[in-house]
Formats: structure tokens, sequence, C-alpha cells
């Protein structure tokens, strides 16, 4: 298979970036949603704004140029608000901003928690001038958002054994650190595939759809629609190991008309409709159409990790079953904050040096040991 469009998106929610090329790391393509906006309620607290319940993100294009991100808004032939001065400028974004001056903001996002830093005034005005309602953007900065679930290639390895942690521990080996996202909805990548694609045109008469709308980072040519359903292993270039753990499943962003900022009307306003019929092939999150997968960069990104456009892939892993959505803490008011298996494990040489002790004063292990 060969690599046919590559897609970002600096500022999550608004139109993305496409690319002849692009950088691959544990977090993602390079910058892809650093960025993110929140409602400001009247109580105080933050709503997150994405495309499925804020359609109008659609009519925000952005690119990034030298160290800027340039946002515009694209006013459409029929207003979603009033016009302000704001409507009619560009927006400049550093793309890599200095955090030392920034407020911190506790947001959330699918129940994954991170104290990220807001932007300032200035962003927040021009936003909010464009959606009509007080928002905020902000940046993720060195925020890390938890995993959560088993969407992790390392939630699904079998944990070592205790004496394994112990050899470690006296070996001077540190722990793994835990995989953690930006603002990516559930991981770092979400693979797609034309031919999938394909499938969804043939069921539109009287329009088409993008792959655009399909919001994805890599995709695929693909060999027949929906084989990714099974995949478990991509390689890139022979080089770049990729574990794909779950499907996406599908929201109204799919009937989005981005040149209105509205939902589309006629048949393309159905499109997610007609994915219902068998596409909900997910036990985990059965009243959502799968298209695409999510994927985890498991290979060292060491060396050069640029990937471009006609670059080969190959499924180096499959499944025999379909995985299972399991994102979701019980309670949908909680939300978890990251916290690294490493940061827990550093814990364990307090507890080994106890039952260590206790184990020489009993004569059940060298006492060498204690000083290893």
């Amino acid at each position: 298979m060969k690599i046919t469009q590559l897609w970002y998106y600096p500022i999550k929610g608004l139109r993305g970036i496409q690319v002849e090329s692009a950088k691959l790391g544990p977090q993602g393509l390079q910058y892809d949603r650093h960025f993110m906006l929140y409602k400001i309620e009247k109580s105080g607290e933050f709503s997150k704004i994405q495309l499925s319940g804020h359609p109008e993100c659609s009519l925000f294009a952005q690119e990034v140029v030298g160290d800027k991100i340039r946002v515009k808004y694209l006013i459409p032939e029929e207003p979603l608000v009033p016009w302000k001065p704001e409507q009619d400028t560009v927006l400049e974004v550093p793309i890599e901003p200095e955090i030392t001056e920034l407020s911190k903001a506790d947001v959330s996002l699918h129940q994954s928690r991170v104290i990220a830093y807001r932007m300032g005034p200035k962003y927040d005005a021009w936003f909010t001038a464009c959606f009509g309602f007080e928002t905020a953007l902000v940046f993720i900065g060195d925020g890390r958002r938890p995993v959560l679930g088993t969407f992790s290639p390392k939630s699904q390895a079998t944990p070592p054994p205790w004496p394994m942690l112990l050899l470690n521990h006296l070996l001077g080996k540190k722990a793994t650190e835990d995989d953690w996202i930006t603002f990516t909805d559930c991981a770092p990548y979400l693979f797609t595939t034309e031919e999938s694609l394909n499938n969804v045109k043939a069921r539109l008469s009287t329009c088409d759809v993008e792959m655009k709308a399909m919001r994805p980072n890599i995709v695929l040519d693909g060999e027949t629609a929906w084989d990714e359903d099974f995949w478990a292993q991509l390689t890139i270039n022979g080089a770049h190991q990729v574990a794909l753990t779950k499907m996406c499943g599908r929201c109204t962003s799919l009937n989005v008309d981005y040149s209105t900022g509205r939902a589309a009307k006629g048949e393309r306003g159905t499109v997610l409709k007609k994915l219902m019929s068998d596409r909900r092939v997910d036990t985990g999150s059965k009243y959502s159409p799968v298209f695409g997968r999510y994927g985890f960069l498991t290979s060292n990104p060491g060396g050069d990790t640029t990937i471009s456009i006609g670059d080969s892939v190959e499924v180096t892993k499959r499944s025999t079953e379909r995985t299972v959505w399991d994102w979701a803490l019980g309670d949908p008011k909680i939300a978890k904050y990251y916290q690294s298996s490493s940061d827990t494990k550093s814990s364990i040489p307090i507890v080994l040096s106890f039952w260590l002790t206790a184990a020489a004063l009993l004569g059940l292990l060298p006492c060498w040991l204690l000083l290893a």
C-alpha cells in the first residue's frame, strides 16, 4: 500500500492542513492538535468546542507559515453571527508559545484532563468575535492527557512479574513511561483508506464526500474496503511500526457542510445515517458507525522520521476479530489526569527495601542485596 494523503490540525476542530510530507512522533504528526478551543460558560466552566457540536468550526482555515499558525475566518453567504471587524483579519498564533508567561487552565476532553495554558485575551477576543460566544484558546504546552481504556498498546501488554521489577530496580533500569496524548481525541494517529471512502461515496447518488470530512492523519490507498478493521500493526517504509489498537466511531461531524458552517442539507447531510446500516461493527460503541483506525507509534522515532505521499506501508500484524471500544470511564462526570506508571513505580524501591530488609534479617536473602 501507499500513503495518499497526510493531514494535521494545529488547532483542533478547525479545517485541516494537507501536506506532502510530515514528521512522525510519539504524539502524532508534528504540531498536530497542540491547541484547542473551549467555550467559557456563564458558570466559568470550560466546554469543549469540536466540529460535531459546533459545525461552524469548519469556517476557520489554518495554515502554518514559518513559526506561526495563520487562522482566517471564512464568512458564509448566510452569516451565523453578527459581523465584527475581527472576522476580516487574519490571526497569527505562535506555533510554539513561551508558556512561562501564560496562565494555566484545567480542561477536559473525553474525560481525559490536563493542565493546559490559555493563550490570552488577544486570541480569545478574536475567536469570540467569530463564534459569537466567549471562547478561550488553550495550548497543551508541557501538559499530558492520559490515554484511557486499553487504547494504548502498553495497556494491553502483560505487566512484568514482581521478581522482574526487582531485578530491573537492582540493575538500575527505568520503568517505561506510559503513552500520553495532546488534544487528539483518543490516540496520536488516525488512519483511513481511499477504498473505504469509495464505499461511502457509492452510497451517495446526488453528491460527494471528501476525505477531509473524515479528519484523518494518514490516508492509505488500501486494497479492500473495511479491511483496516482487522489491522493490528502497520510498518511504514520498512522502519516505523504503528500499533492500531481501536476503531474510530463516527459522529455528526461527517454531515457538516464546510461552506456554510452548518449541517449539510439534502443527501450530503445523511452520510452518518447511511453508514448506520452496516458499519456499527464495534460492540463497545454499538451506536456509532466505524471509519478508520486509531494508532500509536511503537518503534523508536529516532533518525529520519519524515514520511511523504507515496511512501510504502505494509500490514505486518492482523487480528482475527475486531477490537472493542472501551475508552469512557463509568461516570461521565469523572475525569482523569495523566500519571505515568513510572511515577507509581517510583515507590517500588521503598516497598522493596522493607521486604528485602526483612528477608535479610530472616536469613532468606544475602545481606549484599541491600547494598545494590
